[in-house]
């Protein structure tokens, strides 16, 4: 790819405010930004990726600092001057470019680390550039490849099977009780956000029948209604605790509303099976007692946030791993890239060799009179093995570590010194 660049422009939730990554993102979907795009000199290639935290252009373009500067202006329009914007942009070339995507797709670069989105994110802005035919051989490869790293990461690693927030840890203690979620029934005491949201993945793990208990009625049905569920009144949750496997209470009381002596009773009638409370008020709802009860399992906010820490302790190990495995791949895709550069040359170089030693067996076998066929075929054999032995060398330079660095500069020196056709 001589005098060939791939260059990677964006802002992400890293260094730049929401009320400036709002003003890029591309509310209209893909293909008028795309086709916008591609309406800057110099790009060969072009892809586009636009999330709530970031917003990306990866381009293969013709080497030269005017692309760059009318991408930045491409990227940031009339919401930002070029003195506004310099300290939100990142511009990464190349290697650089190449590992960014990757530590991107691998989630590394994500605001919680190991989240999922991203990749499918990716995915589905690659499949708007390659159907509108924005992206070639480079890109391509080079989407493919981030693809990839990101299933490696995850398969080598355990980054995406810790629970980081607190819904997210309540779902995990949940599972090491009942084992699957399939089917288990949910209540909710308040309908506070923190609780919609663990009532959210609960249901998207497999439970169901959610019951929301509400001081606020009408708040009650609305929430109950989201998850096809049902209202009840304060003065009933007794009677559904009989009923439900997970209880999930984030209300705005001032003291506790659940006591140790209301829930001893109904356990005999539940016969014993297992009731999981998860606590996410502050001040707390339900009484610390509750764990002293058996088949009764009770976990505050605390409890929550511990299991979080625990959690970003281990993802944050698995992460050392995972970076370990960006780095690999990007230096194998580094040496992919190299090798475009220089398998031209080495072609053409044999080609020469070969050439001349045509030429010369034209000249100087009609001159041997007398020759069998098998010594005309044995004097073949030897020029090619001399012109072999020739470029042996040479062309083991230019695949070795050392061509790897400024590749098109070294391999631009090969040529002249063996007077091959310039690279068009």
């Amino acid at each position: 790819m001589p005098n060939e660049t791939i260059l990677l422009l964006g802002v992400n939730h890293k260094n730049t405010p929401l009320e400036v990554r709002e003003k890029l993102a591309l509310s209209s979907g893909y293909e008028e930004p795309l086709r916008a795009l591609g309406k800057i000199d110099g790009l060969r290639e072009y892809y586009l990726l636009s999330t709530c935290n970031r917003v990306e252009i990866l381009v293969s373009a013709d080497d030269g600092e005017s692309v760059e500067k009318n991408l930045a202006e491409f990227l940031f329009g009339d919401a930002l001057t070029p003195d506004q914007y310099e300290k939100y942009l990142y511009c990464y070339r190349n290697e650089e470019a190449i590992h960014h995507l990757f530590m991107v797709a691998a989630s590394l670069d994500s605001m919680i680390v190991g989240e999922s989105q991203i990749l499918g994110q990716l995915k589905e802005a690659y499949r708007w550039s390659s159907e509108k035919k924005c992206t070639g051989p480079i890109l391509n490869k080079l989407l493919h490849k981030s693809f990839s790293v990101a299933k490696r990461v995850r398969s080598e690693t355990r980054i995406g099977s810790s629970a980081v927030s607190i819904s997210y840890a309540a779902i995990e203690l949940a599972r090491k009780i009942f084992g699957s979620l399939d089917k288990k029934r949910v209540l909710l005491i308040g309908a506070g956000e923190m609780a919609e949201l663990a009532a959210e993945h609960l249901v998207s793990n497999g439970a169901k029948d959610v019951v929301v208990a509400n001081r606020t009625l009408a708040r009650a049905l609305d929430l109950a209604k989201r998850f096809n569920g049902r209202a009840v009144g304060f003065l009933e949750i007794i009677e559904q605790l009989e009923q439900v496997d997970i209880v999930v209470s984030s209300t705005g009381a001032p003291g506790i509303i659940l006591h140790k002596e209301k829930v001893k009773p109904l356990m005999r009638r539940r016969r014993n099976k297992p009731l999981f409370f998860i606590d996410i008020a502050v001040p707390r709802d339900l009484d610390p007692a509750l764990n002293e009860l058996d088949n009764v399992y009770l976990y505050d906010i605390d409890d929550l946030n511990n299991v979080v820490e625990l959690n970003k302790e281990e993802r944050d190990k698995e992460a050392v791993k995972a970076r370990r495995i960006v780095d690999e791949e990007a230096l194998k895709f580094k040496d992919w890239l190299a090798g475009l550069t220089v398998t031209p040359t080495i072609a053409a170089l044999r080609a020469k060799g070969n050439q001349i030693s045509q030429l010369e067996l034209e000249r100087t076998l009609p001159r041997l009179k007398n020759l069998t066929s098998k010594e005309q075929r044995c004097i073949e054999m030897m020029a090619s093995a001399i012109v072999s032995k020739l470029l042996h060398d040479p062309v083991i330079y230019l695949k070795s570590e050392s061509c790897k660095d400024k590749p098109e500069m070294k391999v631009d020196i090969f040529r002249s010194v063996f007077a091959l056709e310039k690279k068009q």
